[in-house]
């Protein structure tokens, strides 16, 4: 699990730290701006005795706070489709890096294995706060969330997990936060959204420190985890991509690498499709990829598959989720699935 090293470019330092430079003219030739003691009845004597000459300080230059890297979060619970769930806040807090590890989202495979990861990584620093991302009853405090209880080399290392105050479409809901340094917490205890539960760690499976936060529906279990992209509420002014990528049968294409540029200032990002095994889709939407926190504007998606190069535009809608479709031999769609009960209308030909 790698870790996100951000930093800051700061301004050209050959000119911050330059020595300021006054041009001389005239009036000002050998004379000091600060002699403003001139005897007046004797106007070219200067020889005021001696003074201290002003000095100039240039700090150096330093990166601006994590916090403003991102706008403040849509208060949850937030959803303008009655499909979405933005249910819940971020389990890091606004002023130190709280998204998702890009190199490594819901569904992607851990390097050099096919161990899928059934969550999101949030690279912070060991002892950062880690918060409950809404209200609710804890089921799990410590060593053994996968294994069984008290195991030391649980691969989830010290963990914490929630159940839930409220559900989603009659489905009970749970949280997990995993690779803790403390737990704060027990079992039994509610807790109130943003409140901490313990900190920043390395235990368990890990390669360096970070937060591993699942969702999960109907039951604490491994096997039934969602994609938190599409449960925490994104920045103010972002939304979320979200897509189905098939072949042309309508199955999933697994693994396909996906730009994702804006057409503004072309910034781009990588997102990968799904592995083909431990992960699930959206009930709604099925998708395949996901990508959050993309700023509102005009974005162009882009992709090669069977040799072959595709590319479709799409706007990313602030508070919401923007919707894509491609099927192989037919293109691209951003047309909304159909209600559930009637999908069988979704792909052409009534596959």
């Amino acid at each position: 699990m790698a870790v996100l090293l951000a930093a800051c470019r700061p301004a050209n330092p050959e000119i911050l730290l330059a020595e300021p430079r006054v041009e001389s003219t005239p009036e000002t030739l050998d004379i000091d701006p600060l002699n403003l003691l001139i005897d007046r009845e004797n106007p070219l004597d200067t020889s005021i005795g001696e003074y201290e000459p002003l000095k100039f300080t240039f700090p150096s230059p330093a990166p601006p706070p994590v916090s403003l890297w991102r706008p403040p979060l849509y208060e949850v619970p937030w959803a303008l489709n009655s499909h979405d769930h933005f249910y819940f806040t971020r389990p890091i807090a606004a002023d130190v890096i709280n998204w998702p590890l890009a190199d490594y989202r819901y569904g992607d495979y851990f390097v050099g294995t096919d161990i899928v990861h059934t969550g999101i990584d949030i690279p912070a620093k060991i002892g950062t706060p880690v918060l409950a991302a809404a209200d609710g009853l804890v089921t799990w405090a410590g060593w053994g969330l996968f294994r069984g209880p008290d195991d030391p080399d649980d691969p989830y290392g010290l963990a914490v997990g929630i159940r839930h105050s409220f559900g989603f479409d009659r489905r009970q809901l749970y949280t997990i936060y995993a690779h803790l340094d403390r737990v704060d917490v027990e079992v039994g205890q509610n807790v109130k959204a943003g409140e901490q539960l313990g900190v920043i760690g390395t235990t368990g499976f890990t390669t360096g420190p970070h937060l591993h936060f699942e969702v999960r529906v109907e039951r604490n279990s491994y096997f039934v985890t969602r994609n938190p992209e599409l449960w925490l509420a994104p920045p103010q002014g972002w939304g979320v991509l979200v897509g189905r990528v098939m072949k042309s049968d309508g199955s999933p294409i697994h693994r396909l690498e996906v730009n994702v540029r804006a057409k503004e200032n072309r910034r781009t990002w990588m997102v990968r499709t799904y592995a083909p095994t431990s992960v699930n889709a959206d009930d709604y939407y099925r998708e395949n990829l996901a990508l959050s926190d993309l700023p509102a504007g005009e974005y162009r998606i882009t992709f090669v598959h069977n040799d072959s190069f595709f590319q479709h535009d799409i706007t990313i809608t602030p508070g919401a989720i923007s919707y894509f479709t491609f099927r192989d031999k037919i293109g691209f769609s951003n047309t909304l699935p159909p209600i559930p009960g009637a999908m069988e209308n979704f792909l052409p030909d009534g596959d």
